[in-house]
């Protein structure tokens, strides 16, 4: 059966529901992932989950191991990523407690984060315009309106630096910009993803205004805001499972290494080809 990976962000450490828990450690050539991986059973559905931030909240933005968490998730055979986000908004129809499923991102973290598994003698140029896959979006859309929740669709995610959140000044520069919605964390994923030829879809659940907004922001609001958000997450969860299993897609998502490795296979470095065979070994 598919197995479907769940990201939880800010305040989502676990999953009510599932049955047949086990708590796996995953070994990776890039490190410890955030925490153990929870998998079990939703809704008939195998799931496999991990909190970004491990279990307490203890990593910063900048400290995850971002490739350790893919790698893992492909490890497990999972075929479909949701990350599940808290943002900031910039837009005033989207609005605290709405969602909205980004289609883009713009990526601000000066390289910050390392957000590809290529090097190490081996080069790879993957197809990035559209960063989300458009069949699993649309399905978690269809979800969430199901459950009559708030959906936007479609819009830009600004990946910031962090942990501060941002000047007024940056605030008013990106919501000049265009940009919908402002994360720390769903750019890295979305890439790694891709190269891991993983479906990827973020589920941004928005907490405030930023600080462009007339109302000020307060740690205590986003908070609030945020804990009212997880209950939200934890129901659309249990639904878009099911409906991600069954779901047939048409996207290119699957396919995303083929023509991208530039590296001539006989000059791959043993260990290089050894450490990435669950996502190069079919195309050398």
């Amino acid at each position: 059966m598919r197995k479907i990976g769940i990201i939880g962000g800010s305040g989502l450490y676990q999953i009510d529901g599932l049955k047949d828990v086990k708590e796996i450690k995953v070994d990776t050539p890039f490190g410890a992932p955030s925490d153990s991986f929870i998998t079990g059973s939703l809704e008939g559905a195998e799931v496999v989950f991990l909190p970004r931030h491990g279990r307490g909240h203890r990593i910063l933005p900048t400290e995850l191991n971002y490739r350790a968490n893919i790698y893992g998730m492909k490890k497990l055979g999972v075929e479909k990523i949701v990350s599940m986000s808290a943002v900031g908004s910039f837009r005033k129809e989207l609005k605290p407690l709405d969602i909205m499923l980004p289609d883009q991102f713009v990526d601000k973290t000066n390289q910050a984060r390392k957000t590809t598994f290529f090097g190490e003698g081996i080069v790879a140029h993957i197809s990035f315009a559209d960063p989300v896959c458009p069949e699993t979006r649309k399905t978690i859309l269809k979800a969430g309106n199901d459950l009559g929740l708030t959906m936007h669709d479609k819009g830009t995610y600004l990946n910031m630096e962090g942990p501060a959140f941002s000047t007024r000044a940056e605030s008013f520069l990106h919501k000049a910009w265009g940009m919908d919605i402002i994360g720390m964390t769903n750019m890295p994923e979305a890439r790694l993803a891709r190269e891991a030829e993983v479906c990827f879809a973020t589920v941004a659940f928005i907490t405030d205004y930023d600080c462009w907004h007339d109302e000020m922001v307060t740690i205590d609001m986003v908070i609030e805001n945020l804990n009212k958000n997880v209950e939200t997450a934890k129901r659309l969860i249990k639904k878009i499972v099911p409906e991600l299993v069954g779901s047939k897609e048409k996207c290119a998502c699957k396919e995303a290494l083929k023509y991208a490795i530039i590296t001539d296979k006989k000059l791959i470095p043993a260990k290089t080809k050894k450490n990435l065979d669950i996502i190069i070994g079919k195309y050398i």
